[in-house]
Formats: structure tokens, C-alpha cells, sequence
């Protein structure tokens, strides 16, 4: 129905628009959306999701970051293969897994890695006059080939468990871990997302029956289109401030799918 088509274009358009903000493939934002708006089973968004980020839905994302020089793209590549990998394994894995189960793990898995960006014990820190040194300011190091996969694999697993992209692990291991900026680890997370590194887990949900491709394509459409903004959009940000705008979004998204 036309209403329906509309919904899912919107639902794609806003999560295109976080995922060129902070480069998540988008399905932390459609997955919850297909839930509480259009009334899809937690399976059925999953594949969903998968299957509209198989298009490279973030390539005019990924062009601004490279112009911009935001991206290492040697990373993206052996992240890409990990995420390739572990997201047939996570898929396999959501089929057996309760739906009101998963849903929680989901949401705590999510609120912690919030915190994380948000960093509420450095903020209490600067408060009480302690210097703190901004994960910005470190010496950013080069993530080695066989780290990338490994990080790709993890990402891919969750990835196939939750119908996310793979950013929403991706982006806080490369700041957190591998002190990249913001916006080279967004890039970077959206370099590795361009390759239809979802194809396993949507196979998996295609031969389960719980996957509608004629939802996803307006999905897909949209996250094209709010992808490209979202890119001109960070690319003129502060760094440190998308840091903190990511972690409130996780908690925000968190806390919706726990309660």
C-alpha cells in the first residue's frame, strides 16, 4: 500500500542520514523503525534491514569522506572480508534465538557501547578541574590487517544476529581501541560496508521465509538518498561532538528496545 511504501522510504532516508553522520550501515535505526512503526516481527526487520544495506547505499557517503580524506580504505577492505564471514554465522544464530530475548541483549548490548562514547567518567573528571586527554588528540595508530578482519568477523556476527550494518561495532573499536578520529572511522566504517557483505545472512533469512525484498527496496532508496547528506553533514562537524551525539543516539535506541 502506498502509506507503507512512504513509511519505509522515510524509515531509509532517516537512518541514511545517521549512517553518513557516523557511519553505521543504518540498521540500528530501520530494525526498531520496522518494529514500533510498521508492525514487522524482530525476524522480519532483520532481513529486511540486511537486505537494504546490500545495495552500496553509502558510495556517495564514502566519496565526500574520501575527498575529505576520512577514510583508510586498507582497513575497510579486510573489514569488509570479516564482515562477509560472520554475518552467515550470525544469521544462523537469530533463527534459533528467542525474539523477546534477543530484543533485550539487543538493547543492553547498545547502551553500553553508548556509554562508551559518552564517556560520563571522563566528563565527571573534567568537572573536578582533571586533565583529561581527548581521544582526538592521541596519536592515531594503524590498525594491522589481521586486527581489521577479526573486528570485521565480530561486526559481521552481531551484524547477522541484529540486521545491523556492522558500524555500530566498527566505529566505536576503531575510536575506543584504535584512537581514530570520528570521521576517519565513520569513513572507514562505510568503506567497509559498501561491498554487499550482508549476501550470507540475507540468503539465511530468504530461505527461512521471514524477508520481504519488496520492503526493502524503498528502504534501500532512502538510505541512498540520506546517506549523502548526513556525509555533508559530518564532514563539517567537530569531531568531538559527533562523538558524544552517537552515544546519546545509542543509549536513546537502547533503552527504546529494552523497555
Amino acid at each position: 500500500m502506498p502509506e507503507q511504501f512512504i513509511l519505509l522510504l522515510i524509515i531509509g532516508i532517516s537512518a541514511g542520514i545517521l549512517s553518513g553522520l557516523f557511519g553505521i550501515g543504518g540498521g540500528v535505526i530501520i530494525v526498531p523503525a520496522l518494529v514500533t512503526l510498521v508492525g514487522f516481527g524482530l525476524r522480519e526487520a532483520c532481513g529486511i534491514s540486511l537486505a537494504a544495506l546490500l545495495l552500496p547505499v553509502g558510495l556517495f557517503a564514502v566519496i565526500i569522506f574520501r575527498r575529505a580524506k576520512s577514510i583508510d580504505l586498507r582497513a575497510s577492505l579486510f573489514i569488509a572480508i570479516g564482515l562477509l564471514t560472520g554475518v552467515f554465522g550470525g544469521a544462523k544464530l537469530a533463527l534459533y534465538f528467542d525474539a523477546g530475548f534477543m530484543k533485550i541483549l539487543y538493547g543492553i548490548f547498545l547502551f553500553f557501547i553508548g556509554l562508551r562514547f559518552i564517556n560520563p567518567i571522563e566528563r565527571i573528571r573534567k568537572l573536578f578541574g582533571k586533565e583529561v586527554k581527548s581521544v582526538i588528540e592521541q596519536e592515531t595508530k594503524q590498525i594491522k590487517w589481521n586486527e581489521a578482519l577479526l573486528l570485521g568477523v565480530f561486526a559481521g556476527i552481531l551484524s547477522g544476529l541484529f540486521g545491523i550494518g556492522g558500524g555500530v561495532i566498527i566505529v566505536p573499536v576503531l575510536v575506543s581501541m584504535m584512537k581514530y578520529d570520528q570521521k576517519v572511522a565513520a569513513g572507514t566504517s562505510l568503506g567497509a560496508l559498501l561491498l554487499p557483505v550482508g549476501l550470507p545472512g540475507v540468503m539465511v533469512y530468504l530461505k527461512a521465509g521471514t524477508l520481504s525484498i519488496l520492503s526493502a527496496a524503498p528502504v534501500a532508496f532512502g538510505l541512498l538518498l540520506g546517506a549523502y547528506l548526513g556525509a555533508h553533514i559530518a564532514v563539517r562537524v567537530p569531531s568531538k561532538l559527533l562523538k558524544s551525539a552517537y552515544g546519546i543516539f545509542l543509549l536513546f535506541i537502547a533503552i527504546r528496545f529494552v523497555l
